[in-house]
């Protein structure tokens, strides 16, 4: 049986979560990450793993589907099996996601379910079907935003979403905290990815605001964000729980 922890991460086919991923293998764990639709550019990131002498492996899934979810576990479950003779992992990344930036007057209620299904209901229900999977011990780490502390029009339901997500996390470490399994939050700033459109990669007029507002002067790239995210998979991290770790350069002090 293997002694390196495993680390799931959804969404770790690119941005954000691709850098997680390489972030989390060069701590020395494995990983196992899920892509929605591009398999090219998740098993470019399984190769990359690879290299740094990590096992890795992709799975799909469509984290806005809870119904999906049950057979996904089901398909780790047997890859754990087969290469560790273990069914359980170590963390869990919440990390998938999509985003939309639409005003309040102008949201409708498909844009807001599918906010609500990927980051609160996906999120909630991925971690409940993941608990029994979960090594005691290990942790949930969940993806919030800095939009859930200030408000910047035009995201009013996708910030809501990231409110209930960091108040469903301080549930998760009260109640999972007789397995010794903590759940924290980390929430970016506005990060230059080509999430929500690639507005803040490509929109120089947002760029320059988010720029003047913010403390180290510069919008995020993913390669400040993976590094948070693999400490916590780390046993330096082990006295960090129910916490929302914001990092954004200091936008909006």
């Amino acid at each position: 049986m293997s002694t390196n922890k495993i680390a799931l991460i959804t969404g770790g086919s690119r941005g954000l979560g691709k850098n997680m991923a390489l972030r989390i293998a060069e701590k020395g764990l494995d990983v196992v990450l899920t892509y929605h639709s591009n398999k090219e550019a998740a098993d470019t990131v399984v190769a990359e793993i690879e290299k740094l002498g990590q096992k890795a492996v992709a799975f799909q899934l469509d984290t806005s589907d809870s119904s999906t979810f049950k057979a996904f576990f089901d398909k780790v479950s047997n890859y754990l099996s087969e290469t560790y003779n273990s069914k359980s992992f170590d963390y869990l990344v919440n990390n998938a996601g999509t985003g939309i930036y639409k005003p309040f007057l102008e949201t409708t209620e498909d844009d807001f379910d599918e906010m609500m299904n990927i980051h609160i209901k996906g999120v909630y229900f991925l971690s409940q079907q993941a608990a029994p999977l979960l090594s005691d011990g290990g942790g949930i780490i969940n993806i919030s935003s800095g939009l859930a502390r200030f408000s910047l029009p035009g995201s009013s339901a996708y910030a809501s979403m990231k409110g209930a997500v960091e108040v469903f996390t301080k549930y998760l470490a009260k109640e999972l905290s007789g397995r010794k399994i903590r759940a924290n939050v980390v929430a970016p700033g506005a990060v230059a990815t080509d999430f929500g459109g690639g507005e803040n990669k490509e929109n120089d007029k947002k760029r320059a605001l988010i720029s003047q507002n913010t403390a180290l002067g510069r919008v995020i790239e993913p390669e400040d964000i993976g590094g948070i995210v693999a400490f916590l998979c780390t046993e330096d991290a082990r006295w960090i729980n129910g916490q929302r770790i914001e990092a954004s350069g200091g936008i909006m002090l």
